[in-house]
């Protein structure tokens, strides 16, 4: 087939050459010249010739592709988003609450009366504008008339003083790490898993980390259970690096809520302060995107042999996030986070 064969092309480019042709014949050019020049059979263009003296100019428009109706009309197309979009499949009765195709194809048979495929089904989720993705699991406790009194009351609040007190406000939490912490893919021969060799060991390092929206990064490594006592040494650390006062932000775990903090941030006579979270409200802290960068991003595709290992990858990965403070601001932007530099 040629270069500038006109078989190649889209039919609404053939339309405008289809006009072209018939406009270069009236001018004065021969229609074999033409065909030539357009890269197209002389009797083509004879034929369009024959079609244009029939009728007219519109019979050599494009004309729509004819294919089978859809199944579904855009009205109920629109209905089952709405049912999709955002709802739990046990709402409508399903023993499970991650949507899958066939589930979504019983739910066009239960509402609409329509079969489909289960691969018909995953082109119209494809072209309602829906993706498989890995859900975020939230905790049934959490109270949502508290989570936005937060973000429109209670953290504007905090803001304003922390500005009109000179202070940095820090989000922080902690997260433990193991060696059997796993995520990611790679390439290997169809039939083939491949397998990367790591310890069989059974141990732990706890992170400990804080975040502004600036893009600070502060953090520590403890071997061993999170106590008052390991939170308040991080508290320290904090206040040593901070030129002026901190308003830390955290969530209700009982290490923050211990006595021994609340002395020790008396003692710093206002040099720190303590906020907490709603309860059971994790995506309100951007810290949790620092777990993720650290365990899923990072140590999660690697293998890990030892504990000193394991302590030396996650301090490598916390060294590495804090050396990247636009990667730090980035998490801020999360749909769940944009309260914060509102």
């Amino acid at each position: 087939m040629r270069d500038n064969d006109g078989r190649k092309l889209d039919h609404k480019t053939l339309e405008v050459l289809r006009m072209r042709a018939i406009e270069q014949v009236a001018a004065g050019a021969h229609p074999e010249q033409v065909a030539v020049a357009l890269g197209f059979h002389k009797n083509t263009v004879y034929g369009w010739l024959a079609k244009a003296r029939e009728g007219g100019r519109d019979a050599l428009k494009a004309k729509a592709v004819p294919g089978r109706p859809p199944r579904l009309s855009a009205t109920q197309i629109s209905r089952l988003y709405g049912l999709v979009a955002g709802v739990d499949p046990r709402q409508l009765s399903f023993e499970f609450a991650l949507w899958t195709r066939e589930m979504v194809r019983e739910v066009i048979f239960r509402e609409f009366g329509a079969r489909l495929s289960a691969v018909s089904v995953g082109r119209l989720l494809r072209t309602m504008g829906m993706s498989p993705q890995r859900p975020l699991h939230r905790a049934c406790q959490q109270n949502p008339e508290a989570v936005q009194a937060w973000k429109t009351e209670r953290f504007p609040a905090i803001r304003a003083e922390a500005k009109k007190a000179g202070a940095t406000v820090y989000f922080a939490d902690e997260a433990g790490i193991r060696p059997d912490c796993h995520a990611g893919t790679t390439w290997a021969p169809v039939g083939r898993t491949p397998v990367v060799a790591n310890t069989g060991a059974r141990f732990s390092i706890n992170m400990l980390s804080a975040v502004s929206a600036q893009g600070a990064l502060r953090f520590m490594l403890h071997e061993g259970a999170v106590n008052a006592e390991v939170f308040v040494e991080f508290c320290k650390r904090l206040l040593a690096d901070a030129p002026g006062p901190v308003f830390l932000i955290v969530d209700g775990h009982p290490s923050h809520r211990a006595k021994a903090v609340a002395a020790f941030v008396a003692g710093t006579q206002g040099r720190l302060r303590l906020f907490f979270l709603p309860g059971c409200s994790p995506q309100l802290n951007p810290d949790e995107w620092v777990w993720k960068n650290v365990k899923h991003d990072r140590i999660g595709k690697t293998g890990v042999t030892s504990k000193a290992d394991l302590k030396s990858k996650a301090a490598g990965a916390l060294r590495r996030l804090q050396k990247l403070p636009a990667l730090v601001r980035g998490f801020f932007r999360d749909p769940n986070l944009t309260y914060i530099t509102a």
